[in-house]
């Protein structure tokens, strides 16, 4: 619910509040059609066409990790893309899904999530919920997945996907991502699916001895390092650049 601290921003609130409904209406209607339009062995063999052919090497780093190959063959990416890209749902490419967000290709979700080697039982923090798509992958493989999106709508309507689908598990947050989440603090796991100027300080602290975060380091909508951070047990920082990619920037402040 929005807050109208002021008789005269009622109107401004009100168009608010409906824009915000009619949102979540489209998109519960969204995920209500696509699942009945679209065959479901269908999708499974988009998945399976999906693996085989996008995860292989092809001149990077090979997705053979068995826990991420299984976690991306069960998750159906197309109950997370808006209707008007769902046929490219199991494409090599990264899709709109408003507010200037995007979903990340499914190579990089395996990517960063092999990079993690995420283990059941662990706990990871997810920054930048969007359509709530990794963190489906991550519940995959551990049922303790911490998420914080900074966007009112998206975080409302990952949270009734991801409830809708079955990962119950997964914690939604709205807030500032470059803040982190205390709430499940330490992580063992932190990913971050936008790109930051750095590392921000208050996500490395949330880590746990030992942990690993990784996160895109550059300016929005530029090239940026793609960076696998290490926390030793003193609490000592290494890190090492693992791609050149492209991510939309991190976002601060109220949204």
């Amino acid at each position: 619910m929005y807050n109208c601290p002021q008789n005269r921003q009622h109107v401004f609130c009100f168009t608010r509040v409906a824009a915000l409904l009619a949102f979540l209406i489209v998109c519960s209607i969204d995920i209500l059609v696509s699942a009945q339009s679209l065959p479901v062995s269908e999708m499974q063999q988009e998945r399976k066409r999906m693996v085989e052919t996008q995860f292989k090497g092809l001149g990077r780093t090979p997705i053979e990790n068995a826990a991420v190959l299984q976690a991306m063959l069960t998750v159906p990416r197309h109950l997370f893309v808006p209707s008007s890209h769902r046929r490219l749902s199991y494409e090599d490419t990264p899709l709109p899904i408003g507010f200037g967000q995007t979903i990340s290709q499914p190579y990089i979700v395996a990517l960063m999530t092999q990079a993690l080697g995420v283990e059941p039982g662990m706990k990871v923090l997810e920054i930048g919920t969007g359509s709530g798509y990794q963190a489906a992958v991550l519940a995959q493989i551990t049922p303790h997945v911490y998420t914080v999106e900074i966007i009112e709508e998206l975080y409302r309507s990952a949270s009734k996907r991801l409830q809708d689908l079955g990962y119950s598990s997964v914690v939604v947050r709205q807030g500032d991502g470059y803040f982190g989440l205390s709430e499940g603090a330490p992580y063992d796991r932190i990913i971050v699916t936008c790109a930051a100027l750095h590392i921000p300080a208050p996500l490395f602290d949330q880590l746990k001895p030992g942990g690993k975060m990784i996160i895109p380091v550059g300016g929005g909508f530029e090239t940026q390092r793609l960076l696998l951070v290490s926390k030793d047990q003193q609490g000592g920082r290494t890190s090492q650049t693992l791609e050149l990619v492209r991510f939309v920037p991190l976002l601060r402040g109220t949204h």
